[in-house]
């Protein structure tokens, strides 16, 4: 059931003459069954407004999902900003939209519309008690804020799967990427996917993996819970070398979209072109099934050896920008692995020298701080 948020336009910003009779309703993602069509439907929207990604972070680490709308109860969607408000005795509470989340857009289709919720997430911002809140665009404009902010810059790397399989693969870098694809053809690696029944095996080299980057790993919960609420849709794809699984990847597809999101492998059989074999094979099905593109998910811009990587499929390179507005915009950082706090030298020799079986515990400890 929607729960009014604001009333009118005017009862935000005083002296606003903008659609000052159009309503203002906060909604629960999770209750009211029209995010579900509304998102699907929209253009813009991503694996990651949906109700499955949402009801995961929900369940997982206890985010209280919300959406800011114009659209009037009873009526079908027309717009909608998503957040999960982050409440943690060590982070502070916060609006995010949305935590480990590649990106989220802003779902509006006019100017009006736009204008009215950017109003509506300052006042958010001023009168919420927040310490600030955070938005994850893939496209600058739209929400925009008069107060103070700070941003983080990413990138993300999308292909094209409109040409045909043959063109996509010539595509390819010629000397890394196609190299690699066939080197683990002629080592005859062998591919297998699925769901729970590799999921030791890709959460064993996943937090290795986090272990080689001083990071934890997200807790078992998660990627169970992410099993659970996306079904068939999730895949775990595995590379086996003398029946030794040596690479395995989480594959989620979602509208015309096959994104990938985690991932890990053994280093010493990264040269026979294991992680590579596992993307081809997750672009093949994916052009497959007639989707549009395929995600490789955002980057570090201090991560140039990973960026090549992505830049090598052919992908198209895009920035990401993550913003953050209210008082405490510009002096308070969460623990979230991509920023200073995550990566500062104590942290990181902490995270390198933990024992693996201990990792995963640190992971649940800390990730429901991060948001």
């Amino acid at each position: 059931m929607a729960t009014p948020c604001l009333e009118r336009v005017h009862s935000l910003k005083s002296g606003q003459s903008l659609a000052s009779d159009m309503p203002l309703d906060r909604i629960d993602p999770l209750r009211d069954a029209r995010w579900d069509e509304f998102v699907r439907a929209h253009p813009r929207a991503s694996l990651f407004h949906s109700p499955e990604w949402l009801r995961t972070l929900s369940r997982t680490y206890g985010y209280q999902p919300l959406v800011l709308t114009t659209t009037s109860p009873g009526q079908s969607l027309q717009n909608g900003v998503v957040f999960c408000e982050v409440k943690s005795w060590a982070t502070g509470r916060r609006l995010v939209s949305l935590p480990f989340s590649d990106y989220c857009e802003p779902l509006v289709h006019e100017d009006g519309e736009a204008a009215l919720l950017s109003l509506a997430i300052e006042q958010e911002s001023r009168f919420g008690k927040w310490r600030y809140i955070e938005l994850r665009r893939l496209h600058s404009g739209a929400i925009t804020s008069s107060q103070s902010q700070s941003s983080t810059v990413y990138t993300l790397h999308r292909l094209d799967l409109s040409p045909g399989l043959e063109e996509i693969f010539q595509n390819f870098h010629k000397s890394s990427t196609q190299r690699k694809v066939r080197r683990a053809e002629r080592e005859k690696l062998d591919y297998r996917e699925g769901g729970m029944e590799y999921f030791e095996d890709f959460y064993r080299l996943f937090t290795i993996t986090r272990k080689r980057h001083r990071r934890p790993p997200q807790p078992r919960i998660w990627f169970q819970n992410l099993m659970q609420n996306f079904g068939d849709a999730l895949k775990i794809r595995v590379a086996h070398k003398d029946n030794r699984v040596v690479a395995a990847i989480m594959t989620i597809r979602y509208k015309n979209t096959m994104v990938y999101k985690y991932g890990g492998s053994n280093p010493e059989f990264n040269s026979l072109g294991s992680m590579h074999l596992l993307f081809w094979k997750s672009i093949q099905e994916a052009k497959a099934l007639g989707l549009q593109c395929f995600d490789f998910g955002r980057t570090e811009t201090d991560q140039p050896g990973l960026i090549t990587f992505k830049r090598r499929w052919g992908t198209r390179e895009s920035v990401l920008r993550y913003s953050r507005f209210g008082t405490a915009a510009t002096t308070v950082h969460s623990f979230e692995p991509s920023t200073e706090n995550w990566k500062s030298a104590a942290a990181s020799a902490v995270f390198a020298h933990l024992p693996v079986r201990v990792l995963p515990v640190a992971g649940r400890l800390l990730y429901k701080h991060v948001g």
